[in-house]
């Protein structure tokens, strides 16, 4: 699987059903205090060589039982998978490194040795490295809403509106998906959210020994980051939150939805540019505008005249399929020859063989802990003329995304009520949060990341970085961006105010 689409199964499990698409003012003390005492004298981690032949032979796993509901500390439990590699000098050994991953939906079990090995030595050095897998998700106790096979389509999961614009047919079909969570999903779907990930990372603080913690989150990870450093403050050391989400405490998900429009906007530029450059073995036209109106026309034409595309899902490439594709490329810049490629195999009408799926079951749970996260974090709008005003202001103002990030998701319909208000970031706490963001990123647009910026105030400094694409600190953010995160995890150091990285 490549990484954009491991990145893909993570956050489009966030943004529609699971956006697998396959996605309250707080006091300082986050749990109740029988639940805070519980965490401080937290049960030692029966650490274990891990399975797997992509796993670094010095990451160990083990697991850690949490409450399923804070509200009752004694009653039932659910595992936590963890796992760590240790500093590798013990002697500059500072503490744990917690890697926070995107989604919701996404894990970071095996990131101690995956992205956790990209680090600098000196920040390897001076940290233990910890992964994990959030409630709900495999291998920690999972969850599974049952959804048809059609219904993990990405084009179906993402909330993409009928060619027409109409949002009647996304109405029945986050009916008929919250049925099915509400049915197959079980008590734990309704103990699934962001602040429940918050708790669980403190008791999983507590278990390690640690005081304080320093974190990398990354992208929906910056939420969770964030939402820690609300409730815990004087739990955290060094905070870094890469590719940030907007924390509007009045919408939370709805707003990160309501961000690809502008997030598209800044990214397809980048795309058309590279798509009508000469000698691009790929290239699609002679300039830039011409890119934007041919995949405009070619989408409108795809709505009405689909062309077959045995074994996709669905399995047909249709407007809303391209656009989807579109959406998951502009992540990485590397992937730009997947849209184009199927842009002019759409031309010549010969598509390509259908892309390689993960298994069902893996979609599946993927996509209930996506839903389960945005549609208890937050209550949603259940008016289908509401919905459809959105969707008709969003398509004039931006035809790339034709609709789709104003439009119902399956939290429409949603059969859990949210447990708790929305946590609400502030600038209470130490000054020890450093923000780092792409100028030009489709998923965490730099106009939500502002938000969290002012939202944090004192506590943060923010790095915007002139580049392209999803996910800045070491993979595609710049030199400059790169080595001022590094430098504050190995040193403490800051840069002294926000800082533009050209």
């Amino acid at each position: 699987m490549t990484n954009m689409k491991k990145k893909q199964i993570a956050w489009n499990a966030a943004l529609a059903v699971s956006l697998t698409a396959v996605a309250a003012v707080v006091s300082f003390g986050g749990s109740t205090p029988s639940a805070a005492a519980a965490a401080e004298s937290g049960p030692a981690l029966d650490w274990k060589p891990c399975t797997g032949s992509a796993v670094d032979p010095r990451q160990q796993c083990a697991s850690l039982q949490v409450p399923m509901d804070y509200a009752d500390p004694g009653g039932r439990k659910i595992s936590i998978a963890v796992s760590r590699i240790v500093s590798e000098r013990p002697s500059a050994r500072r503490g744990a490194l917690f890697l926070i991953p995107g989604g919701p939906g996404g894990s970071s079990l095996n990131d101690p040795s995956g992205k956790g090995q990209k680090l600098p030595q000196d920040v390897r050095d001076a940290y233990d490295l910890i992964g994990f897998a959030p409630r709900g998700l495999a291998p920690s106790t999972s969850v599974d809403c049952g959804l048809a096979h059609e219904d993990l389509a990405l084009s179906r999961l993402r909330p993409w509106p009928g060619a027409d614009g109409s949002v009647e047919g996304n109405m029945v079909t986050a009916r008929r998906m919250a049925d099915a969570c509400a049915t197959n999903g079980g008590e734990l779907l309704g103990h699934i959210s962001t602040r429940n990930e918050a708790r669980d990372l403190d008791r999983l603080r507590a278990a390690l020994g640690e005081r304080k913690i320093s974190a990398w989150g990354v992208s929906y990870g910056t939420y969770v980051g964030a939402v820690y450093a609300q409730l815990f403050p004087q739990r955290t050391d060094r905070f870094v939150l890469d590719s940030n989400d907007n924390p509007d405490p009045t919408k939370v998900s709805r707003a990160w939805l309501a961000g690809h429009e502008q997030g598209v906007e800044d990214t397809f530029p980048e795309f058309a540019k590279w798509a009508a450059a000469p000698g691009n073995p790929y290239q699609l036209a002679e300039n830039a505008d011409q890119v934007r109106l041919l995949f405009l026309e070619l989408a409108a034409r795809l709505d009405r005249e689909p062309i077959p595309w045995p074994g996709a899902n669905p399995e047909e490439l249709n407007g809303n399929v391209l656009r989807q594709t579109m959406l998951d490329v502009l992540y990485d810049p590397d992937d730009f020859p997947v849209l184009a490629k199927l842009m002019l195999a759409a031309e010549s009408g010969t598509l390509p063989a259908a892309p390689a799926s993960p298994p069902d079951a893996v979609l599946q749970n993927v996509a209930a802990v996506g839903a389960g996260t945005l549609c208890n974090d937050v209550a949603w709008p259940t008016s289908t003329p509401l919905y459809q005003k959105g969707v008709e202001e969003s398509r004039g103002k931006y035809p790339l995304t034709a609709g789709m990030p104003r439009n119902a998701m399956v939290c429409a319909a949603w059969p859990y009520a949210p447990q708790e208000p929305p946590v609400t970031v502030t600038d209470r706490g130490p000054s020890n949060i450093l923000l780092v963001q792409n100028e030009r990123d489709v998923a965490t647009p730099v106009s939500g990341a502002l938000k969290l910026r002012e939202a944090l105030g004192r506590r943060a400094v923010m790095v915007t970085v002139n580049s392209t694409g999803h996910d800045a600190y070491l993979d595609n953010g710049n030199a400059c961006g790169d080595a001022a995160v590094s430098r504050f995890l190995a040193t403490g150091e800051r840069p002294a105010a926000d800082l533009y990285c050209r």
